[in-house]
């Protein structure tokens, strides 16, 4: 069965469409959604079938994956990760919302289908009302992986209408906000001493710190 295309304003969501979405995720389905860089590729964190459907369309092993997700705010974060330093979180207070990824230590609340053989876990609040708001109807984090295109050129696929094309017989939902990003999100590793980029991406992590 196809997926369904569901317009949804980025500005000013209409309630019953975010409520039809998260519905869907609560029920163990697959959306594409729009962030503040990419368009993603989610599921309800908690939810084992749904991740390894995630990994399936990804073409990625379950246990050698990395998948980060997204929380609503920074407040939401603390569940999920053992502990965040206090230079750390001052630099995440005024990066997020943002085009940022924060590799930080992952609580035992975290599934472990999501960090698989590593201990540690990417967490997104992206700068964009739909995804943050389908983790609030939820109540849970989603999923946060790119949706990629085979092409070297256009590494990253911007419009929602050939994203359903090329995904609607592998998702349950794609959501059409508007052109998506083709660069990703910044990447930052917190989990030693130093905070580290690793992968230059949308966001300037030294506009809010020194790295």
């Amino acid at each position: 069965m196809a997926a369904e295309l569901l317009k949804i304003h980025p500005d000013n969501p209409d309630p019953r469409r975010i409520h039809r979405v998260m519905e869907v995720l609560r029920d163990g389905g697959v959306v594409i959604y729009p962030t503040d860089t990419i368009y993603g590729i989610g599921c309800d964190i908690f939810n084992q079938k749904a991740v390894e459907r995630v990994c399936q369309i990804k073409g990625v092993p379950v246990d050698k994956t990395m998948l980060s997700f997204i929380c609503q705010d920074i407040s939401h974060i603390s569940e999920y990760v053992k502990s965040i330093s206090t230079p750390v979180f001052k630099v995440m207070k005024k990066a997020l919302p943002g085009p940022f990824t924060f590799i930080l230590d992952a609580s035992s609340k975290v599934p472990k289908i999501i960090h698989a053989k590593k201990k540690t876990v990417g967490i997104r609040v992206p700068d964009h009302n739909i995804p943050r708001l389908l983790v609030e109807r939820l109540g849970n984090p989603i999923i946060t992986t790119s949706v990629l295109d085979e092409d070297d050129v256009l590494e990253y696929t911007t419009d929602p209408e050939l994203i359903f094309e090329k995904y609607k017989n592998l998702v349950d939902v794609v959501i059409d906000g508007g052109p998506g990003n083709n660069v990703p999100s910044t990447v930052i590793d917190c989990t030693g001493d130093m905070m580290e980029v690793i992968r230059e991406g949308a966001g300037d992590i030294t506009k809010f710190a020194e790295v």
